[in-house]
């Protein structure tokens, strides 16, 4: 084989070959999902991301014989710097398993990140704690849910061959499909008869722009708190959430309101990972046949997110949210949840999950370099 060359990449010019550029990295990973390319391409056009409003992003890919055979991207993020000076990303980090392939395309994004004046290197995200990230370094055996990475099972050991130290691990949990624990329900129904100011509600998609803002003002000061966290702004949230529009179901989504002032939201996601893995990365010309029989492919879900404002912590809110998605989730053809990605220390929400019966299944990673 021949010599690793690094090279700077384009976008939105190099975006389709730059994702297509995973495909022969993973032939050997059969549980990988392949990304939808079109959705990728989008992602990755500032024009179209409003999320490069706030962060200089400088795309790498290693070549050799040719062909491209590994990417990264590395992030200047402006909001993370403001409470965490010094700190840049990196993330879209794809690689065989070979270190002549991982160890320059690492360094090219820790040079860049130098240029810039930063001190740490962070990572894997795509692009920020707000988007998909964590390396996979447990649970191999079972495909990624809606969201998640999967990366292949040599990555944790290179990622310590070069340099990156884990700072933060993130843990999926896995609820078998089954009758509501009779403890769960317990809680959450004495909880909302003592509380009868607390009421609950579904998602109305009618006024999506709407429960969109709700939704926004707890995700920020919920996660406000937590480590790694990076506020997200206006533009960057509707652009999110409209990716996500399409694969509601407001059966599953739920908002809890406390004195009239809304406190706390569940969302959670129908796994399309299921559809995707078939979709093989495009609509057409067969993908689209895959979509439209979702219904009968997709049989878990997953709990993406749960959160609750502050001021009302000390509350029990988490129950009767958790108890109304299990109910509505009973309802369709599942065999079970995933609640993922919880911080490794955040024992409340982990207390919750492990009442309701739930496991860890999958952990996540984050890692760090001094530059």
């Amino acid at each position: 084989m021949g010599e690793v060359e690094i090279r700077r990449a384009e976008m939105p010019r190099d975006a389709a070959r730059f994702v297509k550029s995973w495909w022969p990295i993973y032939e050997s990973v059969p549980l990988w999902v392949p990304p939808l390319i079109g959705e990728r391409k989008v992602w990755m056009d500032p024009k179209k991301n409003p999320y490069f409003a706030v962060a200089e992003v400088a795309w790498f890919w290693a070549w050799r014989d040719g062909k491209p055979v590994g990417t990264l991207a590395a992030t200047v993020d402006q909001d993370l710097l403001a409470h965490e000076p010094g700190v840049g990303m990196f993330g879209f980090f794809e690689f065989p398993d070979d270190e002549a392939v991982a160890r320059p395309l690492l360094e090219a994004g820790a040079d860049w990140l130098r240029s810039k004046g930063m001190v740490r290197m962070r990572g894997p995200f795509n692009l920020s704690p707000n988007h998909e990230f964590g390396l996979l370094v447990d649970g191999f055996d079972t495909p990624p849910c809606i969201a998640n990475p999967h990366n292949g099972p040599w990555a944790p050991a290179m990622y310590e061959r070069l340099g990156l130290k884990g700072v933060m691990d993130w843990y999926a949990y896995w609820m078998d499909h089954g009758p509501v624990p009779e403890g769960i329900e317990k809680v959450a129904n004495r909880f909302l008869e003592r509380n009868p100011k607390v009421t609950l509600r579904k998602l109305n998609l009618k006024k999506f722009d709407e429960e969109l803002k709700l939704f926004q003002d707890i995700y920020n000061d919920a996660w406000e708190d937590n480590w790694g966290h990076v506020k997200i702004r206006d533009e960057e949230f509707v652009f999110a959430a409209q990716n996500l529009k399409q694969v509601l179901n407001p059966d599953l989504c739920w908002f809890a309101y406390v004195d009239g002032e809304c406190a706390a939201a569940s969302i959670t996601l129908p796994d399309y990972n299921q559809v995707a893995k078939r979709m093989d990365g495009a609509i057409f010309p067969f993908g689209w046949f895959h979509y439209l029989r979702a219904g009968s492919i997709i049989n878990q879900i997953r709990v993406f997110i749960l959160g609750v404002k502050k001021k009302h912590q000390r509350l029990a809110l988490g129950a009767p949210l958790y108890l109304r998605t299990w109910q509505e989730g009973a309802k369709l053809n599942i065999r079970g949840a995933e609640a993922s990605l919880i911080l490794h220390d955040n024992h409340r929400m982990r207390g919750a999950l492990e009442k309701l019966g739930a496991r860890i299944y999958k952990t996540y990673r984050t890692y760090e370099r001094e530059l």
